[in-house]
């Protein structure tokens, strides 16, 4: 099989060759950290995640740099003054710097609890100034760049493929794109690499130029570069950044290097609510602490990864309420299966469990090498879960071997790659386990003699205990039985056990 992906830069989808064997340089924009993160966050750096986990699935040796834009840009056209960082910092009355370290903090919390791999790089945009200033500088000996009072301006007009990421034309961007007058530039569409501060701004560099700060694009050329070299294999980020983020740092760097930037580009799209984006300016955001506190981050991982990267997600509780509800329709088999094992034999591995288990690997595979497609993958794995509970509820012995193989599809598949099936859907080992369960039957007993007895009333409080300890009940003709809810954790502590829900 051959991994195909979309290129923005080709608009077509191709197969991936790195630029050197069995390597993958991959660069994607990372948040400027002044707020929570929220949902839109979530979609971007979920979707990249699951990206950076297949290829190291496929065997390549990845080098995953995403930044930390820990200063406020202006964007080009902005009055001298407050940026986004600065601004925030006025509010909370505390230093730009505390300000950036808390919500950095707040930032990785959310990533690691939606499980999403850590950068092998996390460059911050206030470690780079140097190789911010010194990209600059060059330009300007190229004569591509031009100084006046204290900022440096890209000229456009002086790198003619300009427009070629977003497929607009110079004419074009300037009727299409209203941009106030600014009688420092040459040209409107030229854009800032390095801002001359005023005395009111706080986060300031020494320049070769006076005291400024960068441009909103000049960081992330410089970094990537950096770390990946001038040229690279693969850049992402949000589809909302492809103009002018994306365009400009292809311009900046091309021109400084005369050789190709990037060799792929890779841009996920929006989250949507009632078919508007998602946006803090728009005031319709939902931050991921906000939606961690009603659904699992488990749930919002899995919801996100029922749309293609490239696809629109549109959010609403109910889809949270039904990703959580599928997610756990998907689960219950894994859990099973690893309860099976507990007490299964050996035995030969049964020929045609064999050939389900690679037909459904081939097909989730198939999937991923199709762009990414982790909608058809989770489908994939939506169809393996019912052959296997056709399998275990069949009523014939299945032999350790071919639970193991079953086991290691929903490990690989589910958890290496998709990154939701977890350590926390294994059933507890040891006597705490025995103790737990010999509580729950004991606890199922009362209820039935409560039953018996017509103690309605008493035997549903029962039932609804239980349901809170993440204990399903089922009412079968030959008696009742139970099943763990996915996602209840119970953690020892010194003053007993204690549980918490996971989904």
């Amino acid at each position: 099989m051959t991994l195909n992906v979309y290129n923005t830069l080709t608009r077509e989808k191709e197969e991936f060759k790195p630029l050197h064997p069995g390597m993958v340089g991959i660069y994607v924009c990372g948040p400027t950290v002044y707020d929570h993160p929220h949902l839109g966050h979530a979609k971007s750096y979920v979707s990249f995640d699951v990206i950076i986990r297949y290829f190291r699935y496929l065997k390549y040796k990845v080098r995953y740099v995403q930044n930390i834009t820990d200063v406020g840009h202006l964007t080009d056209n902005a009055d001298q003054g407050a940026d986004k960082i600065e601004e925030r910092a006025r509010l909370e009355r505390i230093e730009p710097m505390e300000l950036v370290e808390k919500y950095m903090k707040s930032y990785f919390e959310d990533m690691d609890a939606l499980g999403i791999l850590r950068a092998d790089i996390a460059p911050r945009a206030t470690g780079h100034i140097p190789e911010q200033i010194e990209l600059v500088e060059k330009l300007l000996e190229k004569g591509i760049a031009y100084e006046v009072g204290g900022s440096v301006y890209f000229d456009v007009n002086k790198f003619k493929p300009y427009g070629k990421l977003s497929g607009r034309r110079l004419e074009d961007l300037q009727s299409s794109v209203r941009i106030e007058p600014n009688p420092d530039k040459r040209y409107p569409l030229d854009f800032a690499m390095w801002k001359k501060a005023e005395a009111n701004h706080i986060m300031r560099w020494r320049s070769p130029w006076g005291y400024g700060f960068p441009g909103w694009h000049l960081e992330c050329s410089a970094m990537s570069m950096k770390y990946l070299g001038e040229t690279f294999d693969i850049h992402g980020g949000g589809l909302e950044n492809v103009f002018p983020h994306h365009e400009c740092e292809i311009a900046q760097s091309e021109a400084a290097n005369d050789k190709p930037f990037v060799r792929c580009w890779l841009h996920n799209n929006m989250v949507t609510v009632g078919g508007q984006k998602m946006g803090k300016s728009l005031g319709n955001f939902v931050t991921l602490k906000a939606a961690f506190a009603v659904h699992n981050p488990q749930v919002i991982r899995f919801f996100i990864l029922n749309s293609h990267y490239r696809s629109p997600l549109d959010y609403s509780d109910e889809a949270l309420h039904a990703a959580a509800t599928g997610l756990e329709h998907l689960l219950i088999p894994v859990m099973q299966v690893k309860e099976r094992l507990r007490h299964a034999k050996d035995g030969p591995l049964e020929e045609i469990i064999l050939r389900k288990i690679d037909a459904h690997r081939g097909r989730f595979l198939e999937a991923m090498d199709d762009d990414f497609n982790t909608a058809e993958a989770l489908g994939a794995l939506f169809q393996f879960s019912k052959e296997v509970n056709i399998i275990l509820n069949s009523g014939q012995e299945i032999s350790l071997k071919a639970l193991q193989e079953i086991d290691s599809l929903y490990s690989i598949c589910g958890g290496e790659v998709l990154g939701i099936v977890t350590d926390t859907t294994k059933p507890r080992a040891g006597g705490d386990q025995k103790g737990e369960e010999a509580l729950i039957n004991l606890l199922i007993e009362t209820r039935e003699g409560l039953r018996r007895a017509k103690q309605w009333q008493l035997a549903d409080e029962v039932r609804n205990k239980l349901g809170e300890l993440g204990v399903i009940l089922e009412d079968k003709p030959e008696g009742a039985k139970w099943r763990r809810k996915l996602g209840v954790i119970l953690e020892d502590k010194p003053e007993g056990a204690k549980w918490r829900r996971k989904l």
